[in-house]
């Protein structure tokens, strides 16, 4: 029964991978097309057109099918009892080992959702990309491995599964082939690459002074051979912190976020900031919690040295974000403060503080993937992406834009929205804490950060739907220079170009598959906050398992 673990892994691996192999073979026919010099009649070309319309449907249902079943099969196997499942052992004493726990199921859940809200939209942002086979090939594959991450059961299985997450998501990144796009994605490379071996040789200390790598509750270190060697011992453990915490965007190695969120395809930017960054934050939870414990850490240089790296990040990120005009490289500095909202959670290493971190685990990753997927639209039809560019543009958009304007409350953390409760418990943990300075300091730190979020994420709203006396948005001669605008605008509009002055803007809304996604995640932004009481009772039922 236990050996079901590998279908949600290995279905969306195997499905990604045979899109691969047909993008792969379709290229390189199309090239031999090119070599012959045949040529083709307005007669084959249409013909052309209908049949790769016709293979766009089918790639969609395929990818829906092979995800919609991997997603299913995810949950029910994380919601239906305790399993554990041995892969294949690399040495005597550590195999490659999945079992599903309460830390698991939390993340397993909130990748699931997020991949199919992204999934959803890309079906039509990625007619605008093109090489859509590759796209949702890594995407599936992606989605697979991060299932593994959720699911193992030790440190070396997920520092395995940590290292190929990377490898898989990089594609997503330098999907267009340009050259910032390549540059980019060997920042992220590099970055995620140093970090992981920062994470690998805490590994190799505490495999010498821990009962065992795989992970329990409250920590897993042998306390009597581990005595006299606490140097070492943290000092590793602060490797860790570092190491991972470059894929969660913390200082000193977050600048691969702003470089890579920017110039890759929307829908991949949301998976992104919302979901790969946490698979940092996952592997801190582990390392801390579940392998050497709170208590080994607690009045520490590590804990003070990690909450002061945290909240940096948190103030940092923010004026960034408030000073950025370039509108998913204001996100992706946005994602760099907000991360570290849980890492500054994790970090006070008390029950309410983990609470909220978890709390926010779930906001942030609805919020910030509604964001990033309402800048897709804005990409997609419009070709605007500088926040100036937006004015007015809730005239055509309205319901985009409320969808904007309740996901940006809930990552302020404004009531009654998830955001406020997240925030709510990270401040009362911090308060509540024995750190000194950083009782008090954590609040007001986050508070500011709050303000600098309203600052740079209200006004948009706020421009989108009040532009002022004589504030128009730009031309569509200007909007219309890339592919998406010009595939998704009504004929009349192309033809005629910008309304007139004298006429109101049309309201266009975005097609179906890209507003759903934006209405679901931004109506959960909402409810997470007006219906806390179950996620909040299962986040706190972990934090006082491992505290």
């Amino acid at each position: 029964m236990d050996a079901l673990l590998l279908i949600p892994i290995a279905l969306p691996v195997v499905g990604g991978a045979a899109l691969l192999v047909s993008s792969f073979r379709e290229g390189a026919s199309v090239a031999g097309r090119q070599d012959s010099g045949t040529g083709g009649s307005g007669l084959t070309a249409s013909r052309t057109a209908g049949g790769q319309e016709e293979s766009r449907v089918g790639l969609c249902v395929y990818v829906g099918m092979v995800l919609g079943i991997s997603v299913i099969l995810a949950l029910t196997l994380s919601w239906t009892g305790e399993r554990e499942l041995v892969l294949f052992t690399l040495l005597d004493t550590i195999p490659v080992y999945f079992r599903i726990d309460a830390v698991g199921r939390l993340f397993v859940t909130v990748v699931s959702l997020i991949w199919l809200m992204s999934a959803l939209s890309a079906f039509v942002y990625m007619r605008h990309e093109g090489k859509e086979k590759r796209y949702f090939g890594f995407y599936l594959i992606l989605y697979g491995i991060l299932v593994a991450s959720d699911f193992a059961g030790n440190l070396v299985t997920l520092y395995l599964f940590y290292e190929l997450t990377t490898l898989a998501s990089m594609p997503l990144v330098l999907h267009s082939g340009k050259r910032e796009s390549v540059m980019a994605a060997l920042k992220y490379l590099f970055y995620s690459l140093c970090g992981a071996y920062g994470g690998l040789f805490a590994i190799f200390i505490l495999y010498r002074y821990s009962n065992t790598l795989t992970f329990a509750a409250g920590g897993t270190l042998n306390m009597a051979a581990a005595q006299g060697h606490e140097g070492i011992l943290l000092i590793a453990v602060f490797a860790a912190l570092l190491g991972f915490g470059a894929k969660a965007g913390m200082v000193p190695l977050h600048a691969w976020l702003p470089t890579a969120h920017p110039v890759a395809p929307s829908p991949a930017s949301a998976v992104l900031s919302a979901i790969i960054v946490k698979s940092g934050v996952l592997a801190v939870v582990r390392v801390v919690f579940y392998i050497v414990g709170a208590e080994f850490l607690r009045g520490t240089w590590v804990q003070q040295a990690w909450m002061t790296l945290a909240l940096l990040t948190v103030f940092m990120g923010s004026m960034l974000a408030y000073r950025e005009q370039v509108f998913k490289k204001r996100l992706a500095y946005s994602t760099v403060s907000q991360v570290s909202y849980i890492m500054f959670g994790l970090s006070l290493l008390t029950a309410d503080a983990f609470t909220g971190a978890m709390l926010h685990v779930a906001v942030h990753a609805v919020v910030k993937c509604g964001l990033f997927l309402t800048a897709g639209v804005f990409v997609y039809y419009f070709d605007y992406t500088r926040v100036e560019q937006l004015t007015g543009i809730g005239k055509r958009m309205p319901k985009t834009m409320w969808c904007y304007l309740l996901l940006s409350l809930a990552l302020v953390g404004i009531p009654p929205t998830g955001g406020f409760i997240s925030k709510w418990y990270l401040a009362e943990g911090a308060l509540q804490s024995d750190t000194g300075v950083f009782a008090w300091l954590g609040p007001v730190v986050l508070l500011i950060s709050a303000l600098l979020t309203a600052g740079y994420l209200l006004p948009v709203a706020m421009k989108g739907f009040f532009p002022g006396v004589g504030a128009e948005p730009e031309s569509r001669d200007e909007g219309d220079k890339g592919s998406g605008g010009l595939a998704a605008v009504p004929e009349t509009e192309t033809k005629t170009g910008a309304s007139s002055a004298s006429e109101p803007d049309p309201i266009q809304e975005p097609a179906l598959a890209m507003l759903l996604p934006l209405v679901i995640l931004a109506a959960l932004a909402v409810l997470l906050g007006i219906f806390p009481g179950s996620l909040i009772e299962y986040a706190s039922r972990i934090a006082t398992s491992v505290l």
